[in-house]
């Protein structure tokens, strides 16, 4: 969608800005989207403009915004791949929460979508598979601790293991 759309990174933040608020308050103003992304409100009514330009969203002058049909489901896209990422970084890399999210917010941007669904594979495979889960990103989160795996827990998963 991004391509065919040509959203900058810039537009992808704030239609996720304005998806955000939408869903807390049924509209945005300029000043919460400018709140909001820590930026000038003189900055924000350029890219709203855009925005509309392209039919993603409902903008007049000093007035309320709301997503259309289309910048909603762009939107949702992005939030998606947000929060796909972020819970790869946090849940199964064991990074800290705010940067799994600062890095997400920027992973979010550039990641394709056959990327973004074996990442959703590979996280399913390890919530699901019996010789991974809990036991196995805690062996993960051991080894980078020691910078050695845990033998007897290498061994026990090994031995799980069934010959084809």
């Amino acid at each position: 969608m991004k391509a065919e759309m040509e959203l900058s990174e810039s537009l992808e933040d704030y239609l996720e800005t304005i998806l955000d608020l939408q869903k807390t308050r049924h509209v945005a103003r300029s000043k919460d989207i400018a709140e909001k992304m820590g930026v000038q409100r003189g900055s924000v009514t350029g890219r709203l403009k855009n925005l509309a330009e392209k039919g993603l969203i409902h903008y007049e002058a000093y007035g309320f915004i709301t997503l259309t049909a289309k910048g909603k489901k762009a939107a949702e896209e992005i939030r998606r791949r947000h929060v796909v990422i972020k819970d790869f970084l946090s849940r199964i890399l064991r990074i800290d929460d705010q940067r799994a999210d600062a890095t997400a917010c920027r992973m979010e941007h550039v990641i394709d979508n056959t990327t973004l669904e074996t990442l959703v594979k590979f996280v399913g495979f390890i919530d699901h598979c019996p010789k991974t889960g809990a036991s196995w990103t805690q062996s993960f989160v051991d080894f980078c601790s020691s910078g050695k795996p845990d033998k007897k827990k290498c061994e026990k998963c090994v031995g799980r293991i069934t010959p084809p």
